[in-house]
């Protein structure tokens, strides 16, 4: 298994892996050739990846968004999607690709990396446990707001 960047090339691929995972957590899927290669290739990257490939099969991705804690000088990153295919699943390959994600966070000068999982996810919250994480309630003071709709 080969651990790499994405390149424009295996964006096909990673869009299937990205609807896989959307499915399994009853969303519909909504991205596509044009958004995926929009942020991870456009002329204002929006995010990093890396993905597992064996033999040319993408079994797995992995996408980064960049933080910062201005205040503190420091730089981060959220780990915004860790999905493996199905078949893929069970052999250690999203262990390998944590340890990759986590070298290159390293790599780029990061002091911390997040995750989020959905709260009924608990095979996610184990397995970010099991690799270090620990728990950070979220803020009750947290805000969005859907710029989409006007």
């Amino acid at each position: 298994m080969e651990i790499r960047p994405i390149t424009p090339a295996d964006l096909p691929h990673v869009l299937k892996l990205v609807q896989s995972l959307a499915q399994h957590h009853g969303d519909t899927p909504q991205a596509s050739l044009d958004s995926l290669s929009r942020d991870l290739f456009g002329p204002a990257p929006w995010a990093q990846g890396l993905v597992g490939d064996e033999g040319g099969e993408l079994q797995a991705y992995a996408l980064l968004l960049p933080l910062m804690r201005a205040h503190l000088g420091q730089r981060g990153m959220d780990l915004h999607h860790l999905f493996v295919a199905e078949p893929a699943r069970g052999a250690g390959l999203g262990t390998a690709m944590f340890r990759a994600v986590r070298a290159h966070v390293l790599a780029m000068g990061c002091d911390y990396l997040t995750v989020s999982t959905q709260e009924a996810n608990a095979e996610a919250r184990d397995f970010y446990i099991h690799h270090g994480f620990t728990p950070a309630p979220p803020s009750p003071w947290r805000f969005a707001i859907d710029l989409s709709r006007g």
